[in-house]
């Protein structure tokens, strides 16, 4: 790997940029998790693994944002620390988009039964927290993380430039893992809508005769299958960390582009916002949901003022609702 070029000069509308793409990140990603915690008909397996995605993500844009926010012009405790969280979580990301994928793939194309299916998610757990956990360890303990001149980020602190084998820590600690789920999640997304678009074609002809509960069980799996848009995501948003991670690797000026570095802050911070428009603002029941949440809020005021009415009426009411949603529960979910 040739020597470290001249840092890269990070001005402030890119600044701004990226640290808007951080902010939305969050708030998307805590948007994820406060579906998930409010309302349990919605807690599929697959979504459980999307909030653990939602918390990998959360993580990042915290420490991107205040990478870009100090813009390290040098070596430094915080640059140590915000250069381990966000390798961290940014690791973490690229486990849980993969263990995503491999899930569809094994309870769609597979069909894996639940006992399975529990273990499997407990072997995403030790893989997907654990392994980017000793990485970062490693690297922290061995002061390979540092200073990196915004030549493979924007701003934030990564792998140091002046360690001998920077190129293995920069693989160790993201770029592998990286290279990896580009070419595990399209295949892994292939097999799984092929096998989809063969289920829908045997179903075809036979559809007028299925019941109302197999139609339901069918309108509850498109939420699992929508899933599959989260490695489509990942791929057009880690795309330009890449091509800069080569340029660097050239050692070629273009490395510092503005337009390179804009798009590789905003696809290095994004995915959480990404994922929430994708599964909260674009899925219908979740839309729905919060809309009357909202609405709730703001009418919740005005009933307060007002005398208290008879409360066996609404609760009845409200008794009456809940029993008809168990049992539409699977409809839930679908977009």
């Amino acid at each position: 790997m040739p020597s470290p070029a001249p840092p890269t000069e990070l001005l402030p509308s890119e600044r701004a940029v990226v640290l808007l793409s951080c902010v939305l990140s969050a708030l998307g990603s805590g948007l994820l998790v406060a579906t998930h915690a409010l309302w349990p008909d919605l807690r599929t397996r697959a979504r459980r693994l999307l909030l653990f995605l939602s918390l990998a993500d959360l993580l990042s844009a915290a420490s991107y944002f205040y990478g870009v926010l100090q813009d390290f012009a040098g070596p430094s405790w915080d640059c140590v620390l915000q250069g381990a969280l966000s390798t961290f979580a940014n690791t973490s990301s690229f486990f849980w988009t993969v263990a995503i994928a491999l899930y569809l793939y094994l309870s769609i194309v597979r069909a894996a039964r639940e006992p399975r299916a529990g273990r499997l998610l407990w072997a995403f757990h030790v893989v997907s927290w654990g392994v980017p956990l000793v990485i970062t360890v490693a690297a922290v303990a061995l002061k390979k993380i540092g200073y990196d001149a915004s030549d493979v980020s924007v701003g934030w602190c990564w792998v140091d430039l002046e360690a001998e084998d920077r190129l293995l820590w920069m693989l160790l600690t993201g770029k592998l893992w990286e290279t990896l789920a580009y070419v595990a999640l399209p295949v892994l997304y292939f097999l799984t809508r092929k096998h989809i678009n063969r289920a829908h074609e045997a179903l075809s002809e036979y559809r007028p005769i299925l019941s109302e509960a197999h139609r339901l069980q069918r309108r509850a799996s498109v939420a699992d299958k929508k899933l599959i848009f989260i490695p489509l995501i990942f791929i057009c948003l880690r795309v330009w960390s890449t091509v800069r991670f080569v340029l660097t690797l050239c050692g070629s000026p273009a490395v510092q582009s503005p337009v390179l570095v804009v798009l590789h802050g905003i696809g290095n911070t994004f995915q959480g916002g990404a994922n929430c428009i994708m599964f909260v603002l674009c899925t219908q029941a979740v839309r729905t949901r919060l809309f009357s949440l909202c609405c709730c809020g703001c009418l919740s005021q005005p009933s307060a003022e007002s005398p208290a009415g008879p409360p066996k009426a609404p609760a009845s009411s409200k008794t009456g609702k809940s029993q008809g949603s168990r049992h539409i529960p699977d409809e839930l979910p679908s977009t």
